[in-house]
């Protein structure tokens, strides 16, 4: 999902080199050796073409990371039709993640409060219908907070503001952190 654009009109060739390039780098160095220049290098731009388009690295990356390219598959909400072990598993996931990729983490954050666009394709790239709230919609009935007329874009909302907080206060979390919030926010498992 492309961030909407004003200014000038992007080459989308160049625009997918430089996604491509700011990928490839990032696995291959991570995210603190990741630069506008190398970036530029291997994407056979000028540093001033990504600079006019992505104010910083963080916005590239969150847009790489909402288009799918950074972390394929890692982050991806499971569906085994049981909604909670899907939710502990992705949250036990990200967990993860954010002790790994930390400064990545944080500097998503910072993005998304420093451009509205970020935060906003953060914000529907995981609380959309088709991840956390969506799951929680087709699991109505199935746990407490989870009856008809839940507000699941609201239990998702805080979810992922539990996540947020988490990686702001760089605490790690611990082997049943995911089930307790699970707990907190969809209410305890029943039978």
């Amino acid at each position: 999902m492309a961030l909407p654009r004003t200014g000038p009109v992007r080459s989308e060739p160049a625009r997918i080199a430089i996604l491509e390039a700011t990928a490839a780098l990032f696995a291959e160095v991570g995210y603190d050796h990741l630069t506008i220049e190398g970036i530029a290098a291997r994407a056979g731009v000028g540093k001033q073409t990504i600079y006019r388009w992505w104010g910083s690295k963080g916005p590239l990356v969150a847009e790489c990371l909402l288009e799918g390219r950074l972390l394929p598959g890692r982050l991806a909400l499971p569906d085994t039709g049981d909604v909670r072990a899907d939710m502990a598993a992705w949250l036990t996931t990200v967990f993860r993640v954010m002790e790994a990729e930390q400064r990545l983490v944080l500097s998503l954050i910072a993005a998304a409060a420093e451009h509205p666009e970020v935060g906003a394709g953060l914000r529907d790239s995981l609380t959309g219908s088709a991840s956390i709230s969506g799951r929680l919609d087709a699991a109505i009935g199935t746990t407490a907070n989870l009856q008809p007329g839940a507000l699941t874009g609201e239990l998702a909302e805080a979810l992922i503001g539990a996540v947020v907080l988490r990686a702001l206060s760089r605490e790690p979390a611990g082997p049943a952190d995911a089930e307790r919030l699970l707990d907190a926010v969809l209410g305890a498992p029943t039978g």
